[in-house]
């Protein structure tokens, strides 16, 4: 019983850590709660949202990772494990092919959120529009991982991604703004300035 009640402890102090946001804190509790209850889906779903806010998204996708793992219907476990995905994939840091490898990540993470709870997709359509932009500005860079074609499908895909959201939502110029950006760039691709 001394396990429950301390794993009890753990939870309780990194979720008021959490709740007060911060996020560093709450890691420390929720670290420990983790290790000594490896089933807690909520704990680890704390504890990865509060690793993603310190910036340290590989550990946050770890985290994520074992949420979808103990329950694979959790949409938010995707939608944020993929936001993750996506700053390791824009970090210049790392091999072209590790940053492909996030890119894509994210995009199949935000896909499978969307199958999960088709009714709540506005932030997904969005993030996941940006998501295809960015892997198709990547595909169309100079380099070993070129490739045109996937370069300018992925910029059609992120501009109908965002065309749906601007239909359910008509007076977001952010939108508006975000779908232009995919346009230029896929008229860059395609040689029309």
């Amino acid at each position: 019983m001394e396990t429950l009640s301390a794993q009890n402890a753990y939870v309780k102090m990194g979720q008021q850590a959490f709740m007060d946001g911060n996020f560093k804190a709450a890691v420390k509790q929720l670290e420990k709660a983790c290790i000594v209850d490896s089933t807690n889906a909520n704990a680890y779903w704390m504890l990865g949202y509060s690793y993603y806010h310190s910036e340290n998204y590989r550990k946050s996708i770890a985290a994520y990772t074992k949420v979808i793992f103990i329950n694979p219907i959790d949409a938010t476990a995707y939608y944020y494990r993929a936001r993750a995905k996506g700053y390791l994939g824009k970090d210049t840091f790392l091999s072209p092919q590790e940053r492909e490898k996030h890119l894509l990540g994210a995009i199949f993470d935000l896909t499978k959120a969307i199958s999960i709870d088709p009714n709540d997709h506005g932030k997904c359509f969005q993030t996941r529009g940006i998501a295809y932009r960015e892997y198709g500005v990547f595909k169309l860079q100079p380099g070993a991982t070129f490739d045109k074609a996937r370069g300018v499908n992925s910029l059609r895909a992120s501009i109908t991604d965002l065309e749906k959201v601007l239909a359910d939502n008509p007076g977001r110029s952010d939108i508006s703004t975000l779908i232009e950006l995919s346009k230029e760039k896929l008229a860059t691709a395609n040689g029309h300035h």
